[in-house]
Order: C-alpha cells, then sequence, then structure tokens
C-alpha cells in the first residue's frame, strides 16, 4: 500500500499530477480543494512530497492502482470520513470536494443542503445522507484555516492533542487555549480530542 509519494513534477492536469521518482514515474489524482494549495508546496526544484490515498477501482476485466494525494494529513482525513457516505466512493469523493474542506465541513454541521448540492456530483439524496452519516462529526475540519495545515502530533492528553492540532491549523496559542478553556469550562466531561475539537468549533461558528 502506497502511503507517501514524493518526486518531480513533470506533467500537471487540472486534477492530476504526474511525478518523476526517478526514471519511474506516477499518476496522482487530486482533489480540487488540495490542488488549490500544490503550487505553495512545491519546493524551488520542482519537487512536491503528498500523502496518498491508494485503492484499486474495479472493472469487468482488470483492476486498476489507483493514487489520490492529499497535502496534509487532515485533508486525507475528511476523504476518508467522506467517503464512509453510503454511494460516495473515492471516485466521486475525488470530484466533489471542489471546495475548500473547511466550507464543506460547516455545510455538513449545519445541515446546509443547498451548498452540499452544488458540489459535482451530489444530488438532494445524497446530500441528506452526507448530513445523516457526518453532521457532528467534522468539526475539527471547520478548524482549517486557508489550507493551512499540517500533520497531526501525538500528544499527551486530549488537550494537548487539541491545541497541537489548532496550532497546525495556524491559529495563536493564546487564541486556542483560550477556545479550548472555554468549552472545558461548561464541558468537564469531554472524554476525546475529536469531541472536544468539534465543540470549539461550535462555539467559533456560534460566536460569528
Amino acid at each position: 500500500m502506497i502511503s507517501r509519494i514524493s518526486g518531480l513534477i513533470t506533467e500537471k492536469g487540472p486534477n492530476y499530477l504526474v511525478l518523476d521518482l526517478g526514471g519511474l514515474s506516477y499518476e496522482v489524482f487530486i482533489p480540487a480543494c488540495v490542488m488549490q494549495g500544490v503550487e505553495a508546496a512545491t519546493k524551488p526544484d520542482g519537487k512536491i512530497s503528498l500523502l496518498t490515498y491508494h485503492y484499486y477501482q474495479v472493472e469487468q476485466t482488470k483492476s486498476t492502482p489507483i493514487l489520490i494525494g492529499f497535502l496534509y494529513q487532515v485533508e486525507k482525513d475528511f476523504f476518508e470520513i467522506f467517503i464512509t457516505v453510503s454511494g460516495i466512493g473515492p471516485r466521486a469523493a475525488l470530484k466533489a470536494l471542489n471546495r475548500p474542506i473547511s466550507l464543506i465541513a460547516k455545510a455538513i454541521d449545519e445541515g446546509d443542503l443547498v451548498s452540499l448540492k452544488s458540489l459535482p456530483g451530489i444530488g438532494e439524496q445524497r446530500a441528506k445522507e452526507i448530513v445523516a452519516k457526518l453532521q457532528n462529526k467534522v468539526g475539527k475540519f471547520g478548524l482549517i484555516q486557508d489550507h493551512a495545515v499540517g500533520e497531526k502530533v501525538v500528544a499527551k492528553n486530549i488537550t494537548e492533542e487539541a491545541l497541537d492540532v489548532l496550532l497546525q491549523l495556524e491559529y495563536k496559542r493564546s487564541e486556542a487555549l483560550g477556545m479550548i478553556k472555554k468549552v472545558l469550562e461548561v464541558n468537564s466531561q469531554v472524554k476525546t480530542t475529536e469531541e472536544l475539537l468539534n465543540l470549539v468549533y461550535k462555539q467559533k461558528r456560534d460566536n460569528s
């Protein structure tokens, strides 16, 4: 299973990159929401490093390996939770995720079917299924700021883990600590980092 790929960009299309790994080239499909950050993530020598989701597209007479690339772990995490919705496979998700992840997460959390239906390939029934499956589970993704995200580092407890995520999303330390403290003052029984981040997101949304 290919989990990460690094190479020289030799070709760039609207939804894919071709990477040369020293004589061996790989085509990597890129969601539009990720493609927006590719230029900034490309090194001066034209090389880039991507996290990948690797799966096999099965057809009647063949099975084709497919790579979908992401700049940051949080983008891959959202992709993986998005494809848990019935009827949305990797290829459908690749097509649908053409807006910033934070906006898609906000639409899911608020049950905004109009916004979700505007995503390519997502009709009303599928939008309802997305909300039913993912509402109240995508709060941390709504905290992403302008694709400025980073990979999560394991911390000692949920407060430190939540702080680490918020810092990687480029919130100032004082701001992040303040948001966490305010949530914990009224929700002292929070048990997981995911729950804490969801509550931080809801607090931020309600105050905006």
